[in-house]
């Protein structure tokens, strides 16, 4: 869809407290269609899942596959689709944004970390910069800051990087912050230092926050990492064990 990008835009803005943008994670194309039947306004591919999916472990796919899956889910459906992408696969920014938009995709997630380690903030500013030069608003950046994940383990200094990280990608273009698996606790912190849309991690576990709570607590939008994937694996699990019976 030629304005999918402005669609997404869109959807980040103006959001009142309480109903966050929820984008569910495809990891195929019938998934992908599944879940635009059911009425969501966008998508976000999650890298584990997509992995899962095509075999692989975490962090181990392909530039290639990945780019291919991707295709396969935006061609799917009419709704725009953002693409995780992990850390760039090492890819120049000109042959990523080139990458994303001849896979149809029209927003994606990059990481601040590779291989487990947090990249200098500034160095990766700088890339994040040279991407949204080269995507000149045809792709929607969320800037995925991994100091609660990777960090020293102290959850004060992990808010105040994320904060100043956030900072710095923002100034280079991007246009949500993803501090992927920071604390429900510290998201009012978050909101209240970050300038611009916060993407937050809803997890699906019976004690885990509701998105609209997560909303109510900064979060500009939702996502799910692979747990649907993951769900639906251990469905399909469950179903075939009793198959024989």
């Amino acid at each position: 869809m030629s304005d999918g990008v402005e669609v997404l835009r869109a959807l980040h803005l103006r959001r009142p407290p309480g109903e966050p943008l929820i984008l569910p994670g495809p990891w195929d194309a019938a998934s992908a269609r599944a879940l635009a039947e059911a009425g969501f306004e966008a998508l976000a591919t999650p890298s584990a899942g997509v992995a899962a999916a095509l075999g692989y472990a975490d962090g181990e796919t392909p530039a290639d596959e990945m780019f291919a899956a991707v295709a396969r889910i935006t061609r799917a459906v009419d709704v725009p689709v953002t693409a995780d992408i992990e850390d760039g696969y090492g890819l120049a920014p000109k042959e990523l944004v080139e990458r994303l938009l001849a896979a149809g995709a029209v927003g994606c997630n990059i990481e601040d970390s590779t291989g487990g380690v947090l990249k200098d903030p500034r160095e990766h500013a700088g890339y994040l910069a040279e991407f949204c030069a080269a995507a000149a608003g045809r792709i929607f950046l969320n800037a995925r800051v991994d100091t609660f994940v990777h960090g020293d383990g102290d959850p004060g200094r992990a808010v105040e990087q994320a904060v100043e990280r956030a900072a710095l990608y923002l100034a280079a273009g991007a246009e949500c912050v993803y501090p992927i698996m920071a604390p429900v606790a510290v998201l009012p912190l978050l909101r209240s230092g970050i300038e611009g849309p916060l993407n937050a991690l809803a997890l699906l576990t019976p004690d885990g926050p509701s998105p609209a709570a997560l909303g109510e607590l900064g979060a500009t939008r939702i996502t799910f990492g692979p747990q649907l994937q993951r769900r639906a694996t251990a469905a399909a699990a469950e179903l075939a064990a009793g198959l024989r019976q």
